[in-house]
Parts: C-alpha cells; structure tokens; sequence
C-alpha cells in the first residue's frame, strides 16, 4: 500500500464523535478522527513497514501518525528516527504513547527513556517515564537493571508533585507499571504509591482520571498477574 491510498482510507474510517473527542483532548486538524480499532484493519493488511511508517508520520495527521506507531519496525528504526518522532510528537498521544511504544521494544529504548526524562520540557520528560515504564512490561527481568529501576521509583516519591502536569502522569504510570511487571520492585512500589497519594493532574476538562497507583498495583497482586510481561508495548 502506498502513503495516499492509506490516507484514502483514514479518511473513510473517519469518525465524527471520535474527532470531537480527540479534539478535546488535544489533537489538531488535519486529522479524520479514526478509532484505533479501525487502524489496526490497515495493520493487518500492512504489518510492520519501516520505510511506509516513517512516510506516514511526516504526513503530520495525528491518525496516520498513530498508525506509524503500530507499523513500525522496532528492529530497523533508529534512535536519531525516534528522536525527530518525538520532535514532532505535538500531543499526549504522540508523545505519551505512538513513541514510547516504539522505543521501549527497542534495545536502546532504556537509554533513550533516561534521557528523555531529563528533559526540561514537559512533552519530552512525559515520553520518557512512559518508555521506561512499557520497557519494564516487554523485557524480561534478567535483562533489566532492577537497582535503576529502584532509584528511579524514590525518584519519583520525591518529586512526582513538584512535576510538571503531564510528567506527574506518567510518573504515576511509572510505579503502576513496576509494581506490576517487576515482582522485585512490587513491594517497593507499593510504598512508594502510598507514599505519593492521590497525583493531581489538569486533564484539559475532560472526564480522565489519574489513577490510583496503590490499587492498580493491588488488583495485579490480586489476580496473581505481577511479573507476567505483554508481547508488546503497543495497543
């Protein structure tokens, strides 16, 4: 499939109430408003196409940007790709989710997640605990740095309401997703979600809520799910 006959497609998978819906939450004309199920029927007749994604995402069409995202082939994008990604990521879709995803089934997506957070500007640092996180959540542990992992949950106790909006987010996300992923760090990040509370965070007045660390951890625990990792970040 080419770039336009895909577009054609977004086009005609268009759908009023999700556009108005994604508007709300930040997203920018031009888009067409397409369900992420409806994106992946493209997938399935795409399946991973690095040279085809980089072209959608230069289109700067949130939908075809997001559908980039999916088709991307962890083994072949570059970390320099990733990077103009994340320069073009304009909204928490983007940045929050098509890059991270990406980067985070990547060998080099630990490295990429620390530098990011360092960041001073709210939609880098924000892409950057989300890689860290979905890094936990794809990777076995024997490939992880557990201790990093650790120092970087106290981190988060210390800082997390001093953060900008969107970075106490994923922050928040962060501990729920080592407390789920890493059995070492459950307990650990246990403490540290009660220790943080309930995380405040403008949601652009929508009906979004942050969750609460402490009991996503818990129904994991629950459910005996700690430690079982996905096949992949992305969704």
């Amino acid at each position: 499939m080419t770039v336009s006959e895909i577009m054609k497609q977004l086009e005609e998978y268009g759908d009023e109430n999700t556009k108005r819906t994604l508007l709300n939450h930040g997203a920018k004309e031009p888009f067409f408003g397409v369900k992420v199920a409806d994106l992946k029927k493209i997938l399935k007749q795409t399946k991973k196409n690095h040279e085809l994604s980089l072209e959608l995402y230069k289109t700067g069409n949130s939908d075809a940007m997001y559908l980039a995202g999916l088709m991307a082939d962890e083994k072949k994008i570059t970390k320099e790709e990733l990077n103009e990604w994340l320069d073009k990521a304009y909204w928490y879709y983007l940045n929050e989710y098509t890059v991270p995803f990406v980067a985070a089934e990547t060998d080099f997506g630990m490295e990429l997640g620390l530098q990011w957070i360092e960041s001073a500007e709210e939609r880098v640092a924000s892409a950057g605990w989300m890689t860290l996180a979905s890094y936990a959540g794809v990777h076995k542990d024997e490939d992880l740095d557990i201790g990093l992992y650790g120092e970087l949950l106290e981190r988060i106790g210390n800082d997390i309401h001093e953060a900008d909006n969107r970075v106490r987010y994923t922050m928040n996300g962060f501990v729920i997703s080592v407390g789920m992923y890493l059995g070492e760090l459950t307990q650990k990040s246990m403490e540290i979600a009660r220790k943080i509370g309930k995380v405040h965070v403008e949601m652009g007045g929508t009906a979004c809520k942050v969750p609460l660390a402490e009991e996503y951890i818990l129904k994991a625990v629950d459910k005996g799910r700690v430690g079982k990792k996905r096949k992949s970040a992305r969704c």
